[in-house]
């Protein structure tokens, strides 16, 4: 129960926080905007995950925020292949 309850508590609060950073862009930036603050965000889950697991902080945060970033690259050119990207 506890599982079922904390998954769509942390996609909520992991959604909020880049639509957070939409609130403070600027009109003409927003992509960067948000790009910028989510590996900001991923950097502090991924260490905060590795040291909750007791792995090494600063490579756990690299892992997720490396990671991340390949994923949202991959996103973006999906993107902007279809014509989906402003």
């Amino acid at each position: 129960m506890q599982a079922a309850l904390a998954s769509p508590a942390s996609c909520g609060v992991g959604a909020a926080l880049p639509i957070g950073a939409v609130l403070i862009a600027t009109p003409a930036q927003p992509i960067l905007w948000v790009s910028i603050a989510s590996l900001v965000f991923l950097t502090g889950l991924g260490a905060t995950s590795a040291r909750v697991g007791g792995a090494p902080v600063g490579k756990g945060a690299w892992r997720v925020t490396f990671w991340g970033a390949i994923a949202m690259a991959v996103t973006g050119g999906a993107g902007a292949l279809f014509g989906a990207v402003a």
